[in-house]
């Protein structure tokens, strides 16, 4: 981060001013839960890959600011939308906006978001507004997909380890590649090489996605910051359990199966038991593994980038710092 930091002051200010005007208006119903899901702050990492991908060219970043504004305001509408549909009562350690408010004002404050993001992003220089409204739109839809999906996979009996490549690709791996490549638009470069540089941000998604899979069963619980297991309790399918049901014996499917359904069952014996079985099917490797192979996709789009190789190195670095969580 320490390559970044004058970028991520430059982020962080923008977003402060935002957060300013955003106290001016009213009704204060509606534009206090925006202000107050930003300043919950975060690692804003989506935003500081949209200062990333101009400044990589050697082109100002400020060129790009309005771009990662509209990317930050996006994402905390989605978060605000998510947690209403999961039920959740914290984002980042703090009481969610619907739970803090009221489901009707967390709907309208999200849709007050997105919309302010397209009114932020309107500001953008006039020649690169089409372009970015272009991958910021079908990012969006992408996003929304990637949740129905996820939503989906609740009640879908079968679902392939393709089916959740997509799925995370879509809900959170896409909004990655979005992000840098409007820095990069934002840059004026080719589309040749904005297409490398969003392929390089989608696979490191993939990649965060499938290992932040496996630090939910394997991480320390003393560093992880949230529960241990918290996937097998719910049971989500994740990679490790869609990999678990497709190379399982017999025996150890109907075991899982039976673990899944129980209402017997304690949440630790719970995680106990299905953590034997992917240990005997080795499934944190093929997890590794395929977060690896990603990985590698990403960093073969990245080597295809001409752009300032000190730059280019201080990414790298950045992506392994990303993925290189103890797991």
């Amino acid at each position: 981060m320490q390559a970044y930091s004058s970028l991520f002051q430059r982020l962080n200010h923008a977003i402060q001013d935002q957060q300013d005007k955003l106290r001016e208006l009213s009704p204060k119903e509606m534009y206090d839960p925006m202000d107050y899901i930003i300043g919950l702050g975060g690692k804003r990492i989506r935003p500081l890959m949209t200062l990333i991908g101009c400044d990589l060219f050697d082109e100002n970043p400020d060129n790009a600011i309005q771009a990662a504004l509209a990317v930050e305001l996006f994402h905390n509408f989605s978060l605000i939308h998510d947690d209403i549909l999961d039920n959740a009562p914290l984002r980042r350690g703090n009481i969610t906006v619907h739970e803090k408010w009221s489901h009707g004002i967390a709907l309208l404050s999200g849709d007050g978001m997105l919309v302010k993001a397209y009114d932020v992003l309107s500001k953008s220089k006039s020649n690169h507004i089409p372009d970015l409204l272009k991958i910021f739109t079908k990012t969006g839809l992408e996003v929304c997909e990637g949740q129905q999906m996820d939503m989906n996979f609740e009640t879908t009996e079968i679902v392939s380890v393709a089916d959740y490549i997509e799925m995370i690709t879509k809900k959170t791996a896409v909004l990655l590649g979005c992000s840098l490549q409007m820095g990069a638009i934002c840059a004026n470069i080719s589309v040749s090489s904005q297409h490398h540089l969003y392929e390089f941000g989608k696979h490191i998604g993939i990649a965060f996605q499938i290992l932040d899979d496996v630090l939910d069963v394997y991480a320390d619980d003393k560093k992880f910051g949230k529960q241990v297991g918290g996937d097998i309790i719910s049971n989500k399918k994740t990679f490790l359990l869609l990999s678990a049901l497709h190379s399982s014996n017999e025996f150890q499917k109907k075991k899982l199966e039976d673990l899944l359904m129980s209402k017997t069952v304690s949440n630790s014996d719970k995680v106990i038991q299905v953590k034997e079985i992917y240990d005997e099917l080795k499934v944190k490797d093929l997890a590794i593994l395929e977060a690896n192979k990603h990985t590698q996709l990403a960093f073969e789009h990245l080597n295809e980038l001409s752009a300032n190789t000190e730059k280019l190195n201080n990414l790298k670095e950045f992506a392994h710092h990303l993925l290189n969580r103890e797991v």
